[in-house]
Parts: structure tokens; C-alpha cells; sequence
């Protein structure tokens, strides 16, 4: 989310950045110019498309002819425009999500795709005043696609044209001068985020300097001041972020930095890199985990060409585990005693315990050798006992348990006893156990007594309160059970719910099912239709959806807001990455976690005995000094001793602190209303967990501009302004609540507002107890 008047003013040094901006902004003409664009592509390719549907007509108009000749060109025909047709209807929605402009290179020669192939610049393409001229400009999209000319309209993201898209970083820009996300839906480009590569550069496209949006404008600006000193910081950010993008991808890569470092961009441009430079070895896929649905919008935003082929699963941490999809979040201390490494012990007790259900079979009936056998409820607790003695999983038990209960009715016939020849016994033993296992009786009674169980069917085991007090005695203390109880018997999953069900699939096991065999279609039997037919191809984003699902480990994982995790959930991602390498991104300053040590253990564990390798981002260039100022404070109470990177700008805003007047929602929403009309982006109101429902109401009306999130969900994002609701309340509302009003205070790249309440204690000014000095 940009630093939109920042921007602006970059390229407009009379326009104030406190006002908002004209209907025809920079960011509007950018969105604008795009969609011209993607409009031309669009016609080309339903050009493209009645073509093909030429084709197939044509071909069967040949096969009036009649010669085997004829007919035979016109099934090949028919099959490759059949099948070019399919490729272009699969791949008509969001069709483009790039673009990348070019210096003049070294030479000019063009590759088959139409684009010139220099990779670094030629000599004189920057002029010694530091300008330079755009002589490409490339759009990188799911297929190629050339104009009537056979200029390339847009390149497919896979051929060597599109590759500094993926490849070019600020330290190795090669022609690069900027790179641009596009976000689109279908027809309608929503919108554009720009990396400079070259931010010092002042370049011009058809005559008029080239425009940045994003993250890019902010970068352009700091690069393009007159102080040395500010360029030499520029490219300090540069060098830290391009050695982690590069960094050899054979061990654990953590990544740490405070608010504003890059460490989310740092990380998906890493995942580019990766998959780009060695496709083959990422076969086995690319796992991105987010701490909220809100960041994976925003990382799907960032890198959405990385979806394909089903090679990169960008996944939010309540979403794991395929099926469910869970939004909901737990009261802190419910949220402790479920994420506790504690849990593991509660699920392996309940796992088994759930077996006993109301309503389980208290004695085992059956006849056979014409005698009545029985087995009573004590034998069969023992029997139980036995089978759950070994180390499988608990479904995988089951056939172990019909074993020795078979066992044990042939023990009870007495018949072992009457034969003393092994191979009669055998025999005999053999005969026995068909008959009692055909007994309806006796397979209503397995699984009556045995069933097989689910993670759900567990977790709506333990929310009765008296059985899962049984299973965590001594384990959890009477509230935690109390909370836990209570928290499983609401509608729906929390986020905190994803990793029991992950770790009771674990616990349980899946028993292994017979193949059903295809029923025959009667299409089948008659001839010669997959050369009269073409068979439909799957699509990239269909073989995509279905490879997520069926892959359960991947290559690499990147793990994002990483100090977050609780022990729980590092052991959900460990088991995807059991195989893989790493790149572990976070800030212990950040935690939402209230025991750091116990998810130090669980993550270690996750990662196993792999090498590590450690980076520091130092550089805050979201954040101007003002805020970060104010947010230091937070750090010094949360963290003593903690350093915060460095802010690298002042925009002489400082903040604003409001008091609740007549209501705290009147108050709110005229200070969100306020930041609306001051900047040109997005205004994020973060309150207490507990507040975002009330907060959504407080805002109604107001455009969509303007967002409600409690403060876990702020983790990892931007706005241009935001409004932070009663710090008091934030602090207080877990054991960890310090570090999460720090991550509250630093979201915003041009002004920051508090509101405070009672409970806040503000000052004269309005300055609350906990961010005085």
C-alpha cells in the first residue's frame, strides 16, 4: 500500500502532500494506461480465437472430400486448433500481471518472441546527467501474444524475454528501470505497484519522465534527494535486501528486521528468484505461509505469476490444512493453551479416548462352532489397551485390535486345546475366523467399538468439558480446560483450530482404501472420437488447484511474521517441510506469542539439524521518523534494550493524538474521516481484537478506502495513515500485548493518529501513559 502524496509529490515539487490529490492522479492515469493496454490484448485475443474457430470449421468443410488423405489432415487440423482454442479460453481471465521497462541494450537483436535479447544496457543509455530514455517496455502475462505486426503485445512468463522480471534487483538491474506489478480481475486492472531498480535514475517514456507508484515512488524520492548522505542509505537498503534475495537456498535462511524493512517483499522477490533460477529443482513446490488472510491477499497481489504450474501455494496460517478454512480467532488465553506445545500431549490422550463414545458396545456376542462366545467390558478395555499400545496411528490400529479380539474369542472356544496337529489347528484357526468375521454381528460390533475416527469428530470429543478434563488432567489447569471446551463448541474453526486438526490427521492416520474401479463409458467403446475430438487439456490454474491439493510437502517453505507461530503451528509447517529448505522471515520485537522460547524450541525442531544462515535488515523506510520515534518508546516498555532500524526519512508530520469526546465511535470515525481528505491511499483503523465488529460499524459509509482490523491482523501490512484505537486497550488485551500496540503504531507511511480512552490516561495534549515520554 503506497505512499501515494509522497509519490506525487516526487514528480510535482509545488503540490502539497497534505491535500488530496485531483481525480486524474498519477495513480489513476497509471491504472488508466494499463487497461488501455490490456483492453488491446484482450481484442487480440478473441481475434486470436475466431481464428481457431476458422480453423475447425475449415477442417471439417475438408473432410467433405472424402480421400483418406483429406480426412486425415483434417482430424490434425481439427485436434491442434482444438486444442489452441482450449489454451485461449482457459487463460483468458486475469491474464496479465506484469511489466518491465527497458533501457536501450547492447545489441539489437530480437529473439522469436519479438523482444530484443541485450540483457545489460549499452553504452551511452544513461547520459551523464543521470537521464535516460525507455526504449522497451515489455508485459509479462500467462501466454505471448503478438500484435498483427508480430510485436510482442505480451510475453509469456515463462520464455527468456520475461526473465529480469524475475531476475533484476536493485544491485543487478541489468536493462531493468522498473518493474510493475498489475493487479487485475478479469477485464479490469485494479491496480499497479512499482520496483525501481534504478531509483537514482531519472528516466523519460515518450517524452515524459517515468512515473512510480507504490513503494517505488518512496524509493525514487529518497534516491533522487540532494544529500549524499540519502543516496548512500538507498543503497544500503539495496545491498542488505538483494544478498537475501540471492542468498543460496540449500539451508535455513532467517531474516530479521524491524517494521518498515522490506522483510515481506524481501521474501516473495526471494521466491521468484528461486523458482526462477532453478525451475526444476522447485518441482516439488514453493510453500509461503502468512499469518493472515489479509497478507496473503497482499502477497498474491505482489507476486501473482508464482501461482502456476501449482509450483507456489501461498497459504494464510488459519488455511493449512485443505477443507477448512478458518477466520475466526480465540481469546488470548484460549489462543495460549491451545497454541502450547502442551496440546500435544491433550490431542494423543483424546485420540484415543475419543474411541470410548456414548452409545460403544460394553460386551462382544457372537456363535460359532455352534457355541455362544463373549467377551465382557473389562476384557474388552484390556484388549483396547493392548492395540493402542503400539505407536501407529490410531486408525491404523484398528486391524491390529480385530486381531486380538479374534484372538481372544478363539482363546474363549477352547478349540486350540483340542488339536494338537499345527496344520489342522491352522486350518481350523482359519475357518474360525471367516465365519466370526462374516458375522454381521461381529462387524457392526468393530465398528461400533473401534470406529474410525476424524480430527473434527475428536475436536467435538474434547468440547465436553468432563472428557477432556479426564484427557488434560494435569496437563492444563481447570480455566484453560474450561476455555478450550467452550472455544470448541462454537460454530466454526479458529485460526488456532488448524493446527490440532493438522496434528490429529497426524495422531489418527488415514486407513489406506481400496481403489474404486472406473465404471466403463459407453463412449468408450465406440472408435476414432480422440481424432475427431480433441481432448480437452487441463488448464495451468486447473492442474494448479489440483496439485495443491494432492501435494502435502514441498521444496521450500518461506515463512512470514514468523515470530508469531506458536509451537502448534511450527509443528503444522514442519510437516510440510520436512524435505525442504528455508527461509524463516521475522522480528522477535513483533511477537504476538506470549512464550518466545517455547516456539524457539518448536521452530528448531521444525527445521531439524539443516545449517543456518542469518541476515539483518537495519534500514526502516516505511515509517517517517516521527512515528518510528513514537513507536520506540513502545519497543523500550515491550523489549528493553531492543534497537529499531533506523527511519531514513522526516516528513515533519508529527503525530496527532485524540481524545474520545462524546462517544469513542464518533470520535474514530471523524478522525478516520479527517486522514481520508489528508492523504490519497488507505487509511487502516486498528482497535483491540475484540472491537473489529464494532469498528466495521463505526466506519460504514465511508468509502473503501478505509479498513477495520483488530491488531493481530495488522501483522505485516501498510497504509498511508492509520488511527490506532486506545493503546491501553491493545497493551492489555494478552501477555504480549506491548509488542502488538508496537506493530499497531508502525503501519503507516505519512501520518498516524491515537485515540485515546479513560483507560488510557492521556495528558493535557491527549497523549496517552503509555507513549509519554
Amino acid at each position: 500500500m503506497a505512499a501515494q502524496a509522497q509519490q506525487e509529490t516526487a514528480l510535482d515539487p509545488n503540490r502539497d502532500p497534505h491535500r488530496g490529490s485531483s481525480r486524474d492522479s498519477v495513480r489513476d492515469r497509471e491504472i488508466g494506461g494499463e487497461q488501455e493496454h490490456l483492453d488491446r490484448v484482450y481484442r487480440r485475443l478473441e481475434e486470436k480465437i475466431h481464428e481457431a474457430e476458422f480453423l475447425m470449421h475449415d477442417a471439417v468443410q475438408r473432410g467433405q472430400v472424402g480421400t483418406p488423405g483429406a480426412l486425415a489432415e483434417r482430424d490434425a487440423q481439427v485436434f491442434r486448433a482444438g486444442v489452441h482454442l482450449n489454451r485461449l479460453n482457459n487463460e483468458f481471465e486475469d491474464f496479465l500481471f506484469g511489466r518491465i521497462d527497458l533501457l536501450r541494450g547492447k545489441d539489437g537483436k530480437k529473439g522469436p518472441d519479438g523482444a530484443y535479447t541485450a540483457v545489460e544496457p549499452a553504452e551511452g543509455a544513461v547520459r551523464p546527467d543521470n537521464t535516460a530514455d525507455i526504449a522497451e517496455t515489455l508485459h509479462i502475462g500467462r501466454l505471448g501474444v503478438l500484435d498483427e505486426d508480430y510485436t510482442p503485445l505480451v510475453i509469456d512468463w515463462r520464455a527468456p524475454a520475461a526473465a529480469p522480471f524475475y531476475r533484476a534487483t536493485p544491485v543487478d538491474p541489468g536493462r531493468v528501470v522498473r518493474r510493475r506489478v498489475i493487479r487485475s480481475k478479469g477485464r479490469r486492472v485494479l491496480g499497479v505497484e512499482d520496483d525501481l531498480m534504478r531509483p537514482e535514475l531519472k528516466a523519460f517514456l515518450d517524452g515524459h519522465e517515468l512515473p512510480a507508484i507504490g513503494d517505488g515512488a518512496l524509493m525514487a524520492a529518497l534516491g533522487r534527494a540532494r544529500s549524499h548522505t540519502m543516496r548512500d542509505i538507498v543503497s544500503s537498503i539495496q545491498a542488505e535486501q538483494d544478498k537475501v534475495i540471492r542468498a543460496p537456498a540449500a539451508s535455513v535462511t532467517y531474516v530479521e528486521g524491524g517494521p518498515g524493512t522490506g522483510k515481506t517483499a524481501v521474501a516473495l522477490h526471494r521466491a521468484a528468484y528461486l523458482l526462477y533460477q532453478d525451475r526444476r529443482r522447485y518441482a516439488g513446490g514453493i510453500l509461503i505461509v502468512s499469518p493472515t488472510p489479509l497478507l496473503v491477499a497482499y502477497t498474491e497481489g505482489v507476486l501473482p505469476s508464482l501461482g502456476e504450474e501449482g509450483q507456489v501455494a501461498i497459504r494464510a496460517i488459519g488455511s493449512l490444512v485443505d477443507g477448512v478454512e478458518a477466520t475466526l480467532y480465540d481469546s488470548p488465553a484460549t489462543a495460549r493453551a491451545k497454541g502450547s506445545h502442551r496440546m500435544l500431549r491433550v490431542l494423543r490422550k483424546a485420540a484415543r479416548g475419543a474411541l470410548e463414545r456414548n452409545g460403544s458396545p460394553e460386551a462382544l456376542r457372537v456363535v460359532a462352532f455352534g457355541r455362544r462366545l463373549e467377551l465382557t467390558a473389562g476384557e474388552l478395555a484390556d484388549i483396547r489397551r493392548t492395540a493402542l499400545g503400539g505407536t501407529a496411528p490410531v486408525n491404523l490400529l484398528r486391524p491390529r485390535a480385530r486381531r486380538l479380539l479374534l484372538d481372544a474369542l478363539w482363546e474363549r472356544s477352547g478349540a486350540a486345546a483340542r488339536h494338537t496337529d499345527p496344520e489342522l489347528a491352522a486350518e481350523l484357526r482359519s475357518s474360525f475366523d471367516e465365519d466370526i468375521t462374516a458375522e454381521d454381528a461381529f462387524v457392526e460390533f468393530l465398528d461400533a467399538w473401534w470406529p474410525e475416527l476424524t480430527p473434527d469428530a475428536v475436536l467435538r470429543a474434547m468440547a465436553d468439558e468432563k472428557r477432556l478434563g479426564r484427557w488434560a488432567r494435569r496437563i492444563l489447569n481447570p480455566g484453560e480446560v474450561r476455555r478450550v471446551a467452550r472455544s470448541l463448541r462454537r460454530d466454526g474453526r479458529t485460526v488456532h483450530d488448524i493446527a490440532l486438526l493438522d496434528e490429529l490427521q497426524a495422531i489418527l492416520g488415514s486407513p489406506a482404501r481400496p481403489r474404486k474401479r472406473r465404471e466403463l463409458d459407453p463412449l468408450d467403446q465406440l472408435t476414432g472420437l480422440e481424432e475427431l475430438m480433441p481432448v480437452r487439456e487441463e488448464s495451468r490454474r486447473e492442474r494448479a488447484e489440483r496439485l495443491a491439493q494432492e501435494r502435502t510437502e514441498y521444496a521450500h517453505v518461506i515463512v512470514d511474521e514468523a515470530q508469531d507461530l506458536t509451537p502448534m503451528q511450527w509443528r503444522m509447517v514442519g510437516r510440510r517441510g520436512r524435505h525442504a529448505t528455508w527461509t524463516v522471515v521475522g522480528d522477535p520485537a513483533q511477537s504476538s506469542w506470549s512464550d518466545p522460547d517455547e516456539a524457539a524450541e518448536a521452530r528448531d525442531e521444525a527445521l531439524g539439524t539443516r545449517p543456518r544462515r542469518r541476515f539483518t535488515l537495519t534500514v526502516n523506510y516505511r515509517n517517517p521518523a516521527e512515528i518510528a520515534e513514537l513507536a520506540a518508546r513502545v519497543l523500550e516498555l515491550a523489549m528493553p534494550g531492543a534497537e529499531s532500524p533506523s527511519a531514513v526519512r522526516s516528513t515533519g508530520v508529527r503525530p496527532r493524538f485524540a481524545v474520545v469526546g462524546e462517544s469513542l465511535g464518533r470520535t474514530v470515525r471523524v478522525e478516520a474521516a479527517r486522514l481520508l481528505e489528508q492523504v490519497d491511499g488507505t487509511v487502516g483503523v486498528v482497535v483491540a481484537m475484540n472491537r473489529r465488529e464494532e469498528a466495521a460499524r463505526w466506519l460504514a459509509g465511508l468509502g473503501e478506502r478505509v479498513v477495520a482490523l483488530g491488531s493481530l491482523e495488522a501483522k505485516g501490512l501498510e497504509y498511508d495513515a492509520t488511527v490506532v484505537v486506545s493503546p491501553a486497550e491493545i497493551a492489555d488485551e494478552s501477555p504480549a500485548g506491548l509488542r502488538v500496540l508496537y506493530v499497531a503504531l508502525t503501519r503507516a507511511t505519512q501520518q498516524l493518529t491515537i485515540v485515546s480512552g479513560e483507560r488510557d490516561e492521556p495528558d493535557g495534549a491527549g497523549v496517552p501513559d503509555l507513549l509519554r515520554d
